[in-house]
This record gives structure tokens, sequence and C-alpha cells, in this order.
């Protein structure tokens, strides 16, 4: 039996649930949804999978992605809800020792990215906030600190975490990531309608940075589309779509739009993947949808804010 999820922060706190919940020592298998949904991972008979596409062969299933709906009866937990880790709090809520609430709280929160402007701008100022910014699954040499981060979270307060040297030095370099991002937004995005198009495929090595601050620097737009080249392949294209979390007049469900295209993800974010050479074909199909801004015909009700 292993925990199967995602290298975000709601996957983090999803497999420190589970540990609490059923077995301190269960091992965590850390996979990206691209490679779930394309079949590259083997599940065995047993696994815990969260925050994931579904798999027929898991024992248990916790999702709250619109594009994952089952097609079929599980055991565990699917809505549509602000993290993955709160359907696993409320599933288990008799099995846990100590006071979540806070967590979980938090966790719904970054999720769903109901962030004010003062946490957008000023993470730093936020530890839950900038906490969630040192989780990426872009570096898989990052396992070790995924894994250090559940053990951290299952045994102290956040003031204990944020104490910790690594977690420390990751969120200085976050901080000063955060402040070279912005000048990569105002460089390579182009404001087409009310759609912030950031491609960054010219550079050699994609920047990263704080997500949301594109939101607040283009205030005009209600969504991003943003491109990149993949870091562990470079001839696949990741396209990456999200509401703005202050300007929500974005009709598109971004999940629905997305699954076309070998993706999925939330009615307000998501993202997918597809070789380079299919690149001149769908981003401009994708970015046609963004700039009329109509509900799909899979989903007549307006999407909202969130995070892939």
């Amino acid at each position: 039996m292993r925990i199967v999820t995602r290298p975000d922060f709601d996957g983090v706190v999803c497999a420190a649930l589970l540990r609490e919940a059923i077995d301190g020592d269960l091992p965590i298998f850390w996979v990206e949804p691209g490679d779930m949904q394309q079949g590259r991972v083997d599940i065995e008979a047993g696994d815990i999978v969260a925050n994931l596409p579904f798999h027929e062969r898991c024992a248990m299933w916790f999702d709250h992605h619109y594009s994952n709906a089952p097609g079929r009866p599980f055991e565990g937990c699917y809505e549509m809800a602000p993290s993955a880790a709160g359907l696993i709090y409320r599933y288990f809520a008799d099995r846990f020792s100590r006071d979540l609430d806070e967590l979980v709280r938090e966790t719904d929160k970054i999720d769903a990215a109901a962030l004010t402007a003062d946490e957008v701008e000023f993470p730093e100022k936020h530890p839950y906030v900038l906490l969630s910014m040192t989780v990426s699954g872009r570096n898989p040499e990052d396992e070790p600190y995924w894994n250090r981060l559940v053990d951290l979270l299952m045994s102290g307060t956040i003031d204990d975490v944020m104490a910790d040297s690594e977690v420390k030095r990751r969120c200085d370099q976050v901080v000063a990531e955060n402040r070279a991002y912005r000048a990569f937004l105002r460089r390579f995005t182009e404001i087409k309608g009310a759609v912030a198009v950031t491609d960054f495929r010219a550079l050699a090595e994609t920047p990263q940075g704080n997500r949301f601050l594109v939101y607040s620097m283009f205030p005009e737009t209600v969504v991003q589309m943003k491109i990149r080249l993949a870091d562990r392949d470079r001839n696949r294209v990741i396209v990456s779509v999200g509401h703005s979390i202050f300007n929500r007049n974005c009709r598109v469900n971004v999940g629905a739009l997305l699954s076309r295209y070998q993706g999925g993800g939330h009615p307000g974010a998501g993202s997918c993947s597809f070789p380079a050479d299919q690149a001149d074909a769908h981003i401009p199909a994708i970015l046609d949808v963004l700039l009329r801004n109509e509900p799909l015909e899979e989903d007549p009700s307006p999407g909202n804010g969130g995070q892939a």
C-alpha cells in the first residue's frame, strides 16, 4: 500500500493527512497528473490515490478536479471542493489526534486561489502561502524535500515548519525568484483582449515565480494563458490557463477546455501538454476560446477561480 499523490501543496497535505489517518509509515509515490492521464504510472493494488486522476487499480481515491469526474463506483471521495486535502480530512474525521483545522483551511484557500492582494504581492508575510510556493513538481530531485514537508507538517506547528533550515532556505529562494519573476512577466506577456498571454518558449530555462502575480500586474485581464517548454522534454509544450483571482469575469471552464488537449483541471484553472509540432494548431484554438469568453457547451455555467 502506498500514498500516490501530486507534488504540489495540496498533494503534500494529502500525504500528511493520509499518514496520520491510516499509517505513519506509508510510502509516498509522487506523480504528475499528465503521467497518470497518459497511462505512464504503475498503480499497485492497495494504493491510495489523492489529488490525481482516477486509476482503476487503486484501493481508494480522493480528488476534486472538474475534469476527473469518475465513471464508476469507487472507495473514497470525489467532490467539487476547494482542495483534495479537505475531502480526506472530512472522510477520516474521527482518526486525527490533533486539531488540523487551520492546516486544511489554509490548504483550501491556497488551492482554490482565494487569496487577497496582500497575500499575492507579499507572500513572505503569510507563512502558509509562502510555504506553498516552495512546492513544485518541476524538479523531480526535490522529492526528499516533499517528504520532509510531510513529516514536518505532522510533527509541529506552522511556526516549527517555517523555522526548519531547509524550509527557510527555500522560502528565501522563493522571495528572490518572485522579485525576478515580475520582470519576466512584463517582458514576455502580451495582452490580447482580456487575456494575458505569457510565452516563455524563447527562454532556455523557464523562470519560476508567483503564479498569481500576473493577475495583480494586469488587472484588466480576466485570464492568463502561459506557454512554456517542458523541463524534461523540450519537444513538448505545456499550456497553463488560469482565471484571474481578482477580475472574476472569465466564463470559460478551463478544465473542460484543456481536456480536449490531453489535459484538464478545475473550472478556473488547468493545464495541458502536447508535442511541440502541434503548438501552431492547439495554441491559437485555445486562445480563440478564451478571447470569445463564452461558456463551453459542456459547461453552461461560469467557473470559479482556482489553481490547476
